[in-house]
């Protein structure tokens, strides 16, 4: 079944069961989760994935009949069909404390700076790319944001509009 932007149909399990070349596959999103982020892929048992378009995929506990013909379907969790497919903000704040790969910790000022959407350079001896980003909340790390760290720099991938001047 090709990608229709008012339809959301599920992504098929395996390579085998895809029909469009470029559509992504639950096992992938799985091992995408899992190599990038060390995500346990035991962590969406109980989800399913959805694709709305090209390449937006969405995440919902549950099993409904696909195709689903509604505007919204749990969560936008994951852009694929480009280059490096990229987590959602909402996902990372959601999943991200399960991440024991690629994550980096920001301080106070970091994480205000971050989360206002400012760029920063930042000592980074991991691998390029997208990174879940924490901060210690009431004494324990939490999941912030997507960071995209090339070249030395933390770049900030907090949307215009979820931005927050948190300096007092």
């Amino acid at each position: 079944m090709s990608n229709d932007s008012t339809q959301f149909t599920r992504l098929p399990a395996t390579a085998d069961e895809r029909e469009d070349e470029g559509r992504a596959t639950r096992e992938e999103v799985l091992d995408f989760w899992s190599d990038r982020f060390g995500v346990p892929r035991e962590t969406f048992t109980d989800h399913t994935f959805w694709e709305r378009g090209a390449g937006k995929i969405w995440l919902y506990r549950g099993d409904p009949p696909s195709p689903v013909d509604v505007e919204g379907l749990g969560m936008t969790f994951l852009r694929t069909r480009q280059e490096h497919w990229k987590p959602t903000l909402e996902a990372v704040q959601r999943f991200g404390d399960h991440a024991t790969e690629n994550v980096v910790h920001l301080s106070e000022g970091e994480a205000t700076a971050f989360t206002a959407g400012h760029d920063q350079e930042l000592e980074w001896d991991g691998d390029w790319g997208y990174l879940v980003v924490t901060h210690d909340l009431a004494g324990e790390a939490e999941p912030v944001g997507v960071g995209l760290y090339v070249y030395g720099e933390l770049r900030s991938q907090v949307p215009k509009g979820r931005r927050r001047d948190l300096e007092t």
